[in-house]
């Protein structure tokens, strides 16, 4: 019996240590993968993005103002002209939509996470109230590995803080990081995997909040899967000017429902389920 226990110990022992072992060596491996990853990818587009903030369609007048957060999508990076960045591709559209001239303001920052969303919003000049807002954000969290519920809570108090501003809200949840082809496996399926929790975490207290997401894996994803040599710019990482060109396209239905223009808005795109702090019965006026 004595013996019998002793091997049974000795193998709960052998069998820990072998799991603690496998674990260890997959986290060493996803670490390694990573850093392989990086190395890959580099910063071929280097840290800025082209400064696209202008009075878009002047001619039109009664301009409509539209600002821009989050991270480096949100500020163009890979872009090669300003004209085809994030901000300057959604200002276009909407003018056109709206027959009304766009002034864009770009707050995003390349590299942020939405930890940084708070400080983009802090350095908005006190008196500017934008009629809308998109912000874009997450990947950098799910890279940098931030818990889901501290990046969805700096992004509820940015809401929020442009809310109490009179400004409608869009968000573009987080990407498919499944799309990357220079991450390795197992690592592009784990980052598929946060990246969309994060995603329907983001899109579920966005909508709480009283404002509209727009799922970006969902309305823009599949380009970026199926024509990732089209849609990627130089690094593999950031949208092309044709990726951001169809993001701004994708997101557009959800800017104009969020200024009034349109009540229907297509499949992967959320109305809020309640009305946005400091609502009034206010509307922006979409005739010229």
């Amino acid at each position: 019996m004595l013996r019998t226990r002793e091997r049974l110990a000795a193998t709960g022992l052998l069998g820990g240590a072998v799991g603690l072992g496998a674990t260890l060596g997959a986290r060493w491996m996803l670490r390694h993968q990573a850093g392989v990853a990086r190395r890959l990818i580099g910063k071929p587009l280097g840290e800025e993005a082209l400064d696209a903030d202008r009075v878009w369609k002047k001619r039109y007048g009664d301009p409509i103002d539209l600002l821009v957060l989050g991270d480096s999508i949100a500020a163009g990076l890979g872009a090669e002209t300003r004209r085809e960045t994030l901000g300057a591709r959604l200002a276009r559209k909407l003018a056109k939509r709206t027959r009304r001239s766009v002034r864009l303001r770009t707050g995003a920052v390349v590299g942020a996470e939405s930890s940084g969303l708070e400080a983009q919003v802090a350095a908005l000049p006190a008196k500017y109230r934008p009629d809308v807002a998109v912000v874009v954000v997450g990947g950098n969290d799910v890279t940098h590995r931030v818990p889901v519920a501290q990046a969805v809570g700096h992004l509820e108090r940015c809401i929020v803080a442009l809310q109490e501003r009179g400004t409608a809200v869009v968000v573009g949840t987080c990407p498919d990081l499944g799309a990357l082809r220079p991450v390795p496996q197992p690592l592009r399926t784990l980052g598929s995997r946060a990246s969309r929790q994060l995603a329907l975490a983001q899109q579920d207290a966005t909508v709480r909040l009283g404002a509209r997401a727009v799922s970006l894996a969902t309305v823009v994803g599949p380009f970026f899967i199926t024509n990732p040599d089209e849609m990627f710019s130089l690094d593999r990482f950031h949208p092309s000017s044709i990726g951001y060109q169809r993001t701004a396209k994708a997101m557009l239905p959800s800017v104009l429902a969020a200024l009034g223009a349109v009540e229907e808005v297509p499949f992967g795109h959320h109305a809020p389920t309640a009305p946005p702090a400091g609502a009034t019965d206010e509307a922006v006026d979409m005739d010229p």
